[in-house]
């Protein structure tokens, strides 16, 4: 179902702009990815975290003439906003919730109607092109996007519909899901680090670069391999879509073992991502909000955590 063709309004995510001649010194001390690596033409997964290395949002970030704009979960654009101008108040930067000025679309197997827009997107995930005010970017597991300009969105979107079928949000939600790709939602913010999300294993965050809000504790993790919890992919039957922030228990410990990332419905079930411990997931028995509540199921993700390669980048 989520990998057959189609196009999607992504309306549950807004877009905060940062602008300005410091933009990118002022982001590059704030978040978790590294601005130098986005030269050229690119994107990249991302987070802001607090001390302690919590993440308080996750985001997609490109280069946009003078500064940055970042897609997050909606609900997270205006106490981003309001935090970030506190710091940016010491440079030359300044903040926009540009929500309203950008529509977006996700698109599965829709390269041939980005190339009808002038956007030729290369197969590498994070590769972007632009046609004038349009912008298409490639995303993990061959997922693509669109923006455009809020005044475009209608016409836009009756083009695509000659070449695509529309889907409900969900479907798209369940391709994010089976590209393994976490997020930070309200329910979940300042509840996980970066590496619980596995946000280290696709290009989320560099330990190349200098010192950010949260840097000791993300680095000191990596390095010591503390981390006990990490993203996995389950699925479990029914039809009732469990709410980010959702507990997960198991019979090894007794107690809350882990916590509901991201879930969707898909052809049969239940699919999700959740930070799950991982003696709990050697067990295997892991059930959903209570111990005695509904039995999940490991699955394969798309990726392997590589130690290596993650302190690399």
């Amino acid at each position: 179902m989520a990998d057959s063709a189609y196009f999607c309004p992504l309306v549950h995510e807004g877009v905060l702009a940062v602008r300005g001649p410091d933009a990118d010194k002022f982001l590059q001390g704030q978040l978790t990815c590294n601005l130098n690596y986005l030269k050229g033409g690119s994107s990249s997964l991302g987070a802001r975290c607090t001390p302690k290395g919590r993440m308080v949002s996750s985001f997609r970030l490109l280069p946009d003439r003078d500064g940055f704009l970042l897609a997050m979960a909606g609900e997270l654009i205006e106490p981003q906003q309001t935090e970030l101008k506190k710091f940016a108040a010491f440079s030359k930067s300044q903040l926009f919730d540009e929500s309203g000025i950008w529509s977006r679309f996700g698109l599965i197997g829709g390269d041939a109607a980005l190339i009808g827009l002038g956007l030729d997107l290369p197969p590498e995930a994070g590769q972007v092109v632009r046609n004038g005010e349009l912008i298409a970017l490639r995303l993990e597991g061959g997922r693509s996007e669109l923006w455009a300009p809020a005044e475009q969105a209608e016409a836009l979107q009756s083009q695509l519909a000659g070449q695509l079928p529309e889907a409900p949000l969900e479907r798209w939600l369940l391709a994010q899901i089976r590209a393994g790709i976490g997020q930070v939602f309200g329910a979940t913010r300042e509840l996980f680090i970066p590496q619980m999300i596995n946000l280290q294993a696709v290009g989320g965050v560099s330990f190349k670069k200098g010192c950010y809000s949260g840097q000791e504790i993300v680095a000191r993790m990596q390095y010591l391999g503390k981390l006990k919890r990490r993203l996995y992919r389950l699925a479990l039957d029914g039809d009732e879509v469990p709410a980010p922030a959702t507990e997960l228990f198991s019979p090894v410990h007794r107690t809350s073992v882990g916590e509901v990332v991201l879930a969707a419905p898909a052809e049969s079930g239940i699919e999700l991502l959740a930070v799950l411990q991982e003696d709990a997931a050697e067990d295997g028995r892991v059930n959903l909000g209570t111990l005695e509540g509904p039995a999940l199921r490991l699955l394969d993700l798309p990726y392997a955590l590589n130690h290596e390669l993650e302190t690399q980048r």
